[in-house]
């Protein structure tokens, strides 16, 4: 029989039982794709990681990333939990991890004691923008109104850094109060064929200096994810190319509605390829194990 030690930890939160729960394989040698995918599913978080070497040996690690459905490109807390959980390999508190999706560096956050207490992570593209679509369309997909989606800075559009979203701004009610609804989500894949490889939306509103958000990905095996690096990231990206000025910083609570409270830390930058754009947060260790095949 083989074993694999397993870490979990709780990311985009210095609180235990806060943020977004994640699993971590921190040696996967030997696991084939099947398995991988298995144990995402037996686990039914949103999303484990599975560390394997990595390609360049001058880079730290390859990573997988697996939904209870689908293997992810790339993805925002399982690499700020998988960075902190690989603190021990960094060098000058640097991790590079290989990914479908490109590069991610990877910087380790350090409190005034100095102990490792989180990461944060560049995203592995430049912000790349699809296109916008009706109110109409999206906004039953999440139980609200039309005119609950605000358009005075952008209609919802499809954009990523890595792993695309629907990103669409609605009002501090409406985010409050939406839900997910599949029926209507198949609905709008099957009426507009720019969704009907891919439907993850991410929900924010204005929340004074801050913004709040909420992700719902059924199509990827997660009806609402607690914390969502990799939508927080491109939402960065969008509202500085919406805006002026070189760079711009938001932070972003989510997880609220599902009592699981978050705090995402993320920056944008104009740089030579585009608008590139950081995430990062606080992780709790929770507990580590076995499995066994």
């Amino acid at each position: 029989m083989r074993q694999y030690r397993f870490v979990t930890v709780d990311v985009f939160t210095a609180t235990r039982f806060g943020g977004n729960p994640l699993a971590v394989f921190p040696d996967a040698r030997g696991l084939s794709d099947a398995e991988m995918q298995a144990i995402a599913r037996e686990f039914n978080l949103s999303e484990t990681s599975f560390v394997l070497p990595p390609t360049d040996p001058g880079h730290s690690a390859r990573v997988r990333i697996f939904t209870p459905a689908t293997e992810m490109p790339f993805a925002g807390h399982p690499n700020v939990g998988t960075g902190f959980v690989l603190a021990d390999r960094a060098v000058a508190d640097r991790l590079v991890f290989e990914e479908i999706a490109g590069l991610v560096p990877i910087t380790l956050r350090r409190g005034a004691a100095g102990a490792v207490t989180g990461a944060t992570i560049e995203a592995p593209q430049a912000l790349t923008t699809g296109p916008e679509f009706a109110p109409a369309l999206i906004a039953p997909c999440a139980g609200i109104e039309p005119w609950e989606i605000v358009t005075e800075a952008h209609r919802p559009i499809r954009a990523g850094c890595g792993n695309p979203f629907i990103i669409a701004e609605v009002t501090p009610a409406a985010l409050t109060r939406a839900a997910p609804d599949s029926a209507e989500t198949a609905r709008a894949m099957r009426l507009d064929s720019a969704l009907a490889d891919r439907f993850a939306l991410y929900l924010y509103a204005r929340d004074g200096a801050g913004l709040r958000a909420r992700m719902f990905g059924a199509g990827l095996g997660v009806r609402e994810d607690a914390a969502t690096g990799s939508a927080a990231a491109p939402l960065a990206a969008l509202l500085l190319s919406l805006g002026g000025g070189d760079a711009a910083a938001f932070d972003i609570a989510q997880g609220v509605e599902m009592g699981r409270p978050s705090l995402l830390a993320t920056t944008a930058r104009r740089a030579a390829d585009g608008i590139r754009a950081t995430v990062g947060g606080d992780c709790v260790p929770i507990m580590e194990g076995r499995l066994t095949l």
